[in-house]
């Protein structure tokens, strides 16, 4: 949710139309100053949209309840019992999150979530998780249990002498006990696990060689002089018409990498918030990507590390943990409710002010007062690099670089980015000022001020602050904060990067793992919005962490402007859609796609395969109004654009209703209801139709959870055929199905089309996410698996 919630902004809307229509005037065209001065005497005014805004924060609680831990606590347990490890690992870890600090329980729910981690084969993280038990002050008559487990996991990690050790204590704290009934079970465990350690000394595991692929020559990355993080094949320009951008500085092939950052900030999209469920609690089991990334990092989380203070923020390491506190948690975490209820865009704002520190913003925000009518659009400022000085510092004419000419991912750079205060609407930027004026004042409210303003002490750190400041006057040094915060938030509607995940559908536990990307977090990276749009782009974005890199999708010719696709593409919408979206940037799309769309007034491909066919005889649908009409002169057949419609939407609830009997186990039926669909598809929808191709997909899925293979690949070829004819033979699209044909050519024994499909996909997304990204990795063990079978079979298969 990058904006509030509908609530708020409904309140704020009521407000904006309640006021006088010159103060309207005014606030519409308010500078970022004067907005923030103007909002503060209004929401000093107007207390009970305050107050509102409180009860609203009361939706989305991110203080820690002993009554959900106890909760959470009886569900993981449960879970356990009947052997579903990852279920009850996911909540001994919401556990985890809610217990108080300093409470017993806190070491149990350690101990109780190692159990699981062992059951799943993670010795690694299940020994940290036995030492926080250890050092929360796990009860002493349970230590045995622990005692045995970190023995078996130092086992299977062929650390011998120091399980002896672990054994040799845990034999000495059981003979002291007395009471040997008492530990009957844990003897008998000790027992086996001497016999296990005595036979790994006598016969230690032969080492394991190192399959996975042949690896590619590393790649060659010289950076550039002028731009961090940006290749040297690439240079700085600007013109009225574009502004800053990049152009390749000699010719550039496919794959090879242009940009690598590091994002300046990035916060975690919480997820969907999910209805209670059966009705009877206020906590879910199931988990959102606030429960399963680190806050900081973004890394996947096994076992959280919560923070001290608050039950929504959960981090990969106590090192994260200590950063995030550091840099901005410690001044966040009273906020979260707030700030989950104000979004991800104020929430991205307040953090880029508190890792800039406040007298960096307050520098920049006071240039910005210096009376440079250009300000707001600092590019009007600026020269072509022909036209700068030479000597290595020709982009010192472009906003953002630095004294020495150098464009760096940096506070200033960020800074530079277009809010275009002027281009908003006006009820929007009322909104948002509204908002960041909100946080403010409960920061300072909260007593966090000094923390804002980076006047605090380490020692200071600590704790969240309690106190409170009854002043309802916003100080000076906060209204620089919120005037900073609002230009951040305006300029996140055109410079936010959505940094997305390969995340899994389904259980995940399948021989064939379908995947597709998800949101994960909302992110400014400076050098990555030098980039400017085209539907029809040359790059490539890929994600690691909170890092970003571009790699050319395409051969990129020497002097060519470097494309990113901001959303909207020329394969997945017709291009009155992609204006339509692509107006909340400011601009009007002349991309080449756009142009031949516009100039010609000829339908693209995307509309012509995904129209709706003639019921009688198959032709294309035609028309712009709410009836259609066959295309062949021979059948007169007419139909509502309304009705088709809505078989289109039926159609795409059975397929979910079939998807729902997979889940749960009934392959049989899901394949019949899946055929029926494409039965019922046939008659209203062209051949080429992108929901043809999933239909086909899902048949594949469902053949491979049977362990049909032939039968899962024969479809999943028919899906790859119309995904290829709307994205392209090249297209990450493509080399996803690829993938998953790979897979299922793998698990079928069918070596010689598998090498061939593995070489083909490896080529596609090599391009799009480089040599080492873990779906190449993946497709490098299955080739060496394949390419170690004997002679013979390899060539009779």
């Amino acid at each position: 949710m990058a904006l509030p919630v509908a609530e708020w902004q409904g309140r704020t809307a009521r407000l904006w139309a309640a006021l006088e229509p010159a103060l309207r005037e005014r606030l519409a065209e308010a500078s970022l100053h004067d907005a923030v001065w103007l909002g503060c005497d209004l929401l000093r005014s107007e207390q009970e949209e305050e107050a509102a805004l409180v009860q609203l924060s009361l939706q989305a609680p991110t203080d820690k309840k002993p009554e959900a831990a106890s909760w959470y606590r009886e569900q993981g347990n449960r879970e356990f019992k009947q052997g579903r490890y990852q279920a009850a690992l996911r909540l001994y870890s919401k556990v985890a999150a809610h217990e108080l600090p300093g409470s017993p329980e806190v070491s149990v729910c350690f101990a109780n979530r190692s159990a699981a981690l062992l059951h799943l084969g993670h010795f690694e993280v299940c020994l940290e998780d036995i030492a926080r038990a250890e050092s929360y002050g796990y009860p002493d008559r349970l230590l045995p249990k622990i005692l045995l487990r970190k023995a078996e996991c130092l086992l299977c990690l062929e650390r011998l002498q120091e399980a002896q050790d672990i054994l040799r204590v845990l034999e000495n704290k059981i003979s002291l006990d007395g009471v040997m009934t008492a530990h009957l079970t844990r003897l008998k465990k000790l027992s086996e696990l001497k016999v296990k350690l005595g036979e790994k000394e006598r016969c230690p595991e032969p080492a394991q060689e190192a399959h996975g692929g042949i690896q590619g020559e590393p790649e060659i990355w010289e950076e550039n002089s002028s731009i961090s993080g940006a290749s040297s094949s690439l240079s700085l320009s600007f013109d009225a018409e574009r502004g800053r951008h990049l152009v390749a500085s000699q010719d550039i092939v496919p794959g090879q990498s242009l940009v690598k950052e590091e994002a300046f900030v990035s916060v975690l999209c919480p997820g969907e918030s999910l209805p209670v469920q059966d009705g009877d609690t206020a906590w879910d089991t199931r988990a959102t990507s606030a429960d399963l990334y680190c806050h900081r990092c973004l890394r996947e989380l096994l076992a959280s590390v919560p923070c001290q203070g608050c039950s929504y923020a959960q981090y990969c390491s106590q090192d994260c943990a200590d950063m995030a506190w550091q840099q901005y948690h410690r001044t966040e975490c009273p906020l979260g409710a707030l700030l989950l209820t104000l979004g991800v865009f104020c929430h991205v704002a307040l953090r880029t002010v508190l890792l800039a520190g406040f007298a960096e913003v307050s520098r920049l925000v006071a240039w910005s007062h210096h009376g440079d009518k250009n300000f707001q659009n600092p590019e009007a400022r600026c020269k072509p690099l022909s036209e700068a000085p030479a000597a290595g510092a020709g982009s010192r004419g472009i906003p953002g670089c630095g004294s020495n000419g150098r464009y760096q991912s940096s506070y200033q750079a960020l800074f530079h980015l277009l809010p275009h205060t002027e281009q908003h609407n006006p009820e929007h930027k009322f909104l948002c000022t509204l908002s960041v004026i909100a946080i403010c004042k409960q920061l300072q409210a909260a007593g966090l001020e000094a923390a804002v303003l980076n006047q605090e002490s380490p020692q200071q750190w600590s704790k969240p602050k309690t106190c409170e400041k009854t002043s309802d006057e916003l100080s000076p040094e906060l209204k620089t904060v919120a005037e900073a915060m609002l230009r951040h938030v305006l300029q996140l509607q055109c410079n936010a990067q959505a940094i997305t995940v390969m995340q899994e559908l389904g259980p995940g536990d399948g021989a064939v793992v379908d995947k597709k990307p998800v949101r994960l977090a909302t992110a400014f990276f400076p050098v990555l919005s030098l980039l400017n749009h085209s539907c029809c782009p040359n790059t490539s974005v890929s994600f690691s962490g909170t890092a970003a890199t571009v790699r050319a999708s395409q051969p990129i010719s020497s002097g060519q402007e470097v494309l990113h696709c901001y959303g909207p593409h020329w394969c997945r919408m017709r291009v009155a859609e992609r204006q339509q979206l692509l107006s909340q940037y400011f601009f009007e799309c002349r991309c080449r796609a756009c142009l031949e769309e516009l100039e010609s007034g000829v339908k693209n491909v995307l509309s012509i395969r995904n129209s709706f066919c003639c019921p009688k005889c198959q032709a294309q649908m035609q028309g712009e109004e709410d009836t259609l009409c066959c295309s062949n002169e021979a059948c007169a057949t007419s139909a509502s654009r309304d009705h088709l419609s809505g078989r289109l939407q039926d159609l795409q609830q059975q397929i979910k209703k079939a998807l729902d009997l997979l889940r749960v186990g009934k392959a049989g039926q899901a394949i019949k209801m899946l055929m029926k669909c494409q039965m019922d598809a046939r008659t209203f929808l062209s051949p080429e139709h992108l929901l043809m191709g999933e239909m086909e997909d899902h048949l594949a899925q469902v053949y491979a959870t049977l362990g049909k293979w032939q039968e899962a690949a024969r479809h999943l070829k028919k899906s790859i055929e119309i995904v290829e004819m709307h994205h392209g033979p090249s297209s990450v699209e493509t080399g996803q199905e690829l993938f998953k044909l790979a897979q299922i050519l793998f698990n079928g024994f069918a070596v010689s089309e598998a090498l061939s499909t593995i070489q083909r996909a490896e080529g596609i997304l090599s391009v799009h996410f480089g040599p080492q990204s873990a779906q190449i990795q993946e497709l490098q063990e299955m080739k060496a698996c394949l390419s170690q079978l004997p002679r013979n079979i390899l060539q009779r298969t």
